[in-house]
């Protein structure tokens, strides 16, 4: 009779008849090729720890080793007695014997990097079958304050996290290599003939003295409330988003815009730029005092702004982790209708990521300390991490602090930025908005009883051609750039529609027009 081979079926959720993956044979090979030649540690010591072997008597030996060769010590079986000796779990393998085998195991110290990539990529993968349990006992064990969509961003983060844990490919770059980069750098730079490196804000003075906004940094845009944060903010997301729309440049086109707007809802920010683009107050489009040619108009602008790539996201408190994982996905996913575009193909299809402001993102649960600053300075790590990670410039806004009031002289600097020192020392860019004018029409002159009308008369016109010159200007206090000059930008603001544009000088004009 016939005798044929029966299969066992397996339960999803058992795990009686697999182990976790690992390899003993390779951990025992690394740790004694790195016990024949102590040289040999130097090619794992980057990536490779004791948590990542999967036999935990060997993580205790790689340990050893780890401090002895740290402390300018040859690690041997005779070393690592005196250090292992009274170790428990070292006794139970076997003590002296299991070091003396470790060593006679070794069969090459030229595979010593193969054999801790092995270790390395085992120990990940038990990791995502731990990391997979966790998400399916979380998924079952459904919290009230913890939705679905939360869990999955909470699983999405978990598994960035993993994926970029350890540096196989870090380590010293050959600097004959980081010229020619450099050169590849200036040469493009050439090639555009002045045209801008990074993301355009749309505002020709601030470009000029940014060269744009460059990928991968952390631009802090910060002034007092009523200077026009949201505003300029607003207005470089605009004319961001209007260039990835427009450009010939491939390696732009189709790529979207995040705003991030935790202060206000999608539909207000919205109605702000279309108060901007239409030239309506967004008083008259709220209270819906519009003439027949402002509603033309608005609907226009209406129809121009529906095919920006601009995306908002007016989720209250969000947290860094869940902001990575919101434009991770958009950067996946690219502009609507671009998937053709160069930018979708590379899965870059991001270009810009603006965050208003930086004092209303939750900390996370791991974040969470006692102290604003520690909060606030994880944050900013987090958007600095995200901007290095997605290769984008990154804005967030900022608050500063009441100290700018106290002061004659309004101009913000580094020191009033709240938690300024971390905020500072994260930051690639740092810039303020100030708008004298806002000041000087709260501090209208009023006749004191003993002072003679001639004088206050005197007093009234100086301050009336102080507001004049004021009049309608706002400046970008450049005070910090990396790669870069600081300085003050002057731009033009209507404060009627919020809306931000080039400054021209009346000396620029051409006479009658001033």
């Amino acid at each position: 009779m016939n005798t044929a081979l029966k299969t066992v079926a397996v339960e999803p959720n058992s795990s009686a008849y697999r182990s976790p993956p690992h390899n003993t044979d390779a951990e025992k090979a690394l740790l004694g090729a790195v016990m024949m030649n102590n040289r040999a540690f130097e090619r794992v010591s980057d990536f490779l720890r004791p948590e990542h072997f999967a036999d935990a008597v060997n993580g205790r030996v790689f340990d050893a080793i780890f401090r002895l060769i740290e402390q300018g010590h040859q690690a041997n079986p005779v070393t690592l007695k005196t250090y292992l000796e009274r170790d428990d779990l070292i006794a139970q393998a076997g003590g002296i014997k299991y070091l003396t085998a470790l060593a006679s195991s070794a069969v090459t110290v030229i595979n010593v990097s193969d054999y801790g990539k092995l270790i390395y990529d085992l120990h990940l993968r038990r990791e995502l079958i731990a990391l997979g349990e966790e998400m399916v006992n979380e998924a079952f064990d459904a919290q009230v304050d913890e939705p679905a969509k939360q869990q999955i961003e909470n699983a999405e983060q978990r598994l960035f996290d993993l994926a970029s844990t350890g540096e196989i490919e870090g380590g010293f770059k050959a600097f004959d290599r980081a010229v020619v980069q450099a050169i590849d750098m200036a040469e493009a730079a050439h090639r555009r003939e002045g045209a801008l490196a990074g993301v355009t804000s749309g505002l020709i003075d601030l470009d000029r003295k940014l060269g744009g906004m460059h990928p991968s940094d952390l631009i802090i845009l910060a002034g007092r409330p009523s200077m026009g944060k949201t505003a300029l903010a607003t207005t470089i997301a605009f004319n961001a988003a209007d260039y990835f729309r427009n450009t010939e440049r491939p390696e732009d086109q189709g790529k979207a815009v995040a705003f991030f707007s935790l202060e206000m809802s999608a539909e207000q920010l919205a109605t702000r730029v279309m108060s901007e683009r239409a030239k309506i107050s967004s008083h008259d489009i709220r209270t819906g005092k519009l003439s027949n040619d402002d509603f033309e108009r608005l609907v226009a602008a209406s129809a121009e702004l529906n095919a920006l790539p601009l995306f908002i996201d007016d989720t209250p408190a969000v947290t860094v982790s869940t902001i990575r994982t919101r434009c991770r996905r958009l950067a996946r996913q690219g502009r609507k209708g671009a998937a053709e575009s160069e930018a979708a193909r590379n899965g870059n299809g991001l270009g810009l990521v603006v965050i208003d402001y930086l004092q209303l993102i939750a900390p996370s649960r791991s974040d969470r300390a006692e102290n604003r600053v520690q909060e606030i300075s994880a944050m900013t790590r987090g958007l600095k991490a995200l901007a290095k990670e997605l290769d984008v410039p990154v804005i967030a806004l900022s608050q500063l602090s009441r100290a700018v009031e106290q002061r004659e002289d309004k101009r913000p600097q580094l020191s009033d930025l709240r938690e300024s020192g971390t905020i500072e020392q994260d930051s690639d860019v740092v810039m303020f908005v100030y708008r004298e004018q806002y000041y000087l029409e709260r501090a209208e002159p009023t006749q004191k009883p003993e002072e003679s009308d001639e004088r206050f008369h005197e007093r009234h016109v100086k301050w009336s051609e102080a507001c004049e010159r004021a009049h309608n200007i706002a400046e970008v206090l450049v005070a910090k750039q990396r790669h870069g000059p600081i300085g003050t930008v002057k731009l033009h603001f209507e404060p009627n529609f919020t809306h931000f544009s080039d400054h021209v000088d009346s000396s620029m004009l051409p006479e009658g027009m001033e």
